[in-house]
């Protein structure tokens, strides 16, 4: 069942421009997709329309059986959440508790209620130690794992991270990606991730990619990234793992199409002990 779907969306910020161009997909429920181009691309904009944030020209955005419109938004709102790309601009607490409780507070939950649903999502991105800290005292992983907390308190039926790794170095962005790996895993949330790494888009369910604002590819990570010419045609990388497992079919070592990092490890383990 599709719980989010975008038909013929069209949107122009200026109003000349047009920045989304016929824009149609859906994203079944409970699934993680990923929705992935280079910059100007229009997958941010895709991301604010469907949260809300930026007026349609034209289409249609369903949203859990609702259609976005004035009528429904504040509904839809409910049922949204977001984590945006500088985690520096969505702290408003003096400590990391402060900051999960906010969304809770604005929700006139019974303070009886909130410091088991603080305590709950901060163990779900194992922040918990960390709930009486200062948040400019975090790692930019850190600070991402609070507002993605800050997130889940609210019990949001749909998760956007848009482009919420692009500003963390290299252990932040792991970081991230194991977090929501295991969101995934462990609740039925459905998980839509705006991103620039291709690696986390092979482990999503389902990708659409975008160029010049149109719908390029649609498919699982299988699929799209078969198309290898494809991909780089609209200026994408190909996961490091099909890298791998093309350098080793040079080598006359042949793995499976639907292989994993972990299994393309110990085929090359494997080759080498044979040799």
């Amino acid at each position: 069942m599709s719980i989010v779907e975008v038909k013929n969306l069209t949107f122009s910020y200026d109003g000349t421009k047009t920045n989304i161009d016929d824009v149609s997909f859906a994203v079944e429920e409970g699934t993680y997709t990923t929705i992935v181009g280079h910059n100007g691309s229009g997958k941010s904009t895709v991301a604010k329309l469907m949260a809300g944030l930026l007026e349609k020209k034209s289409g249609s955005i369903m949203i859990d059986g609702m259609e976005l419109n004035l009528e429904n938004l504040s509904k839809i709102r409910n049922r949204i959440g977001i984590v945006f790309q500088n985690p520096d601009n969505q702290f408003i607490g003096s400590t990391v508790r402060d900051d999960i409780a906010f969304g809770l507070e604005n929700h006139c939950v019974p303070q009886t209620e909130m410091d088991g649903i603080i305590e709950a999502n901060a163990e779900r991105v194992h922040m918990t130690k960390y709930l009486d800290h200062e948040p400019s005292r975090l790692s930019g992983g850190q600070k991402q794992r609070v507002a993605i907390a800050g997130v889940l308190a609210m019990k949001p039926k749909i998760l956007i991270f848009d482009e919420a790794t692009s500003m963390l170095d290299p252990s932040g962005k792991d970081e991230i990606k194991r977090v929501i790996k295991n969101i995934h895993k462990e609740s039925s949330l459905t998980i839509i991730s705006i991103t620039h790494d291709i690696d986390e888009v092979a482990d999503s369910d389902y990708v659409i990619a975008l160029e010049k604002g149109k719908v390029a590819m649609t498919g699982t990570p299988h699929e799209v990234f078969s198309s290898v010419e494809e991909v780089r045609k609209i200026q994408l990388d190909v996961p490091f793992s099909l890298k791998l497992r093309e350098e080793l079919a040079k080598r006359g070592v042949h793995t499976e199409q639907h292989i994993t990092m972990e299994g393309l490890v110990k085929e090359l383990c494997r080759s080498r002990s044979n040799m």
